[in-house]
């Protein structure tokens, strides 16, 4: 019995090595972890390594950086790889600082886009506002459709905005996904505030106890996720306006279902 169990230990730490020995003779070779023969000889903000930008829209890249940070003071770098990776030879590059913003756009994850932020950015924009950065415009969805030369633009150009105006909490804009959603729980905080405000009794119009006892359930679908989203990411009065008379048309239709589901009366000739 002994001699069966380490014979078994033997066969699986044989199994082990030559499973390791296997994937180590066809396995990739490793990445440099600082490479900098993969930066250009010259300056630039913008090292393409990925070719995920045309060359047009990578000179005006370019110049909108270099710009920008003469006007602000910003340092905004972009990075794109695939196979191969500067990796941290990019920090003497760039000479990036606490003023400095690095983009990385790599398509090998499940999000394309991740950040490197100095320690002063995070005074103006909190590490939400990067989480949901990176949600909105690197995920595979968004470029698939837009493409990753507009995943990249497009959350520079966010970047910018918010710096530029002092600081964001949020990410400015309202996708037509989040806004769906947002109205989906106004609808759902109204039907519920419908069926508490459901009279009781006879002489009862309102039950305004029971719809206070559940206005935290119904004021948090509503107003923490239904209108905070809306005001805090967008001006537009029209998805705050759709939001409120979806809450009021689901409390209503709810308030009512009783008068719909009753059986319709029948008189005796």
């Amino acid at each position: 019995m002994q001699s069966c169990f380490w014979r078994k230990i033997l066969v699986s730490v044989a199994v082990f090595f030559l499973a390791g020995s296997i994937w180590a003779m066809h396995s990739p070779p490793a990445l440099a972890y600082d490479n900098p023969e993969l930066l250009p000889n010259t300056f630039t903000p913008v090292v393409d390594l990925a070719k995920a930008l045309p060359d047009l829209q990578e000179e005006k890249l370019v110049k909108d950086l270099a710009q920008f940070e003469v006007d602000t003071g910003w340092k905004l770098r972009v990075l794109t790889q695939y196979d191969r990776t500067p990796g941290r030879a990019v920090i003497n590059y760039w000479g990036l600082d606490d003023k400095s913003i690095l983009l990385v756009a790599d398509s090998r994850g499940g999000n394309i886009l991740s950040f490197s932020v100095g320690d002063a950015v995070y005074e103006l924009l909190p590490r939400t506002f990067w989480i949901e950065l990176q949600t909105r415009f690197g995920n595979l969805y968004f470029v698939r459709e837009q493409g990753e030369d507009q995943a990249i633009l497009q959350a520079l150009d966010s970047v910018k905005g918010c710096l530029v105006q002092g600081g964001c909490n949020v990410v400015p804009g309202l996708p037509r996904e989040q806004w769906i959603l947002t109205l989906i729980t106004s609808i759902v905080g109204g039907v519920i505030c419908g069926f508490a405000a459901q009279p009781r009794t006879d002489k009862q119009v309102f039950a305004w106890q029971w719809a206070l006892i559940f206005s935290p359930l119904w004021g948090i679908l509503f107003i923490a996720f239904g209108i905070g989203p809306v005001v805090t990411r967008t001006s537009e009065w029209l998805p705050l306006f759709r939001n409120i008379a979806g809450f009021f048309i689901g409390a209503l239709v709810a308030y009512l279902s009783p008068v719909f589901g009753r059986p319709p009366s029948t008189t005796e000739s």
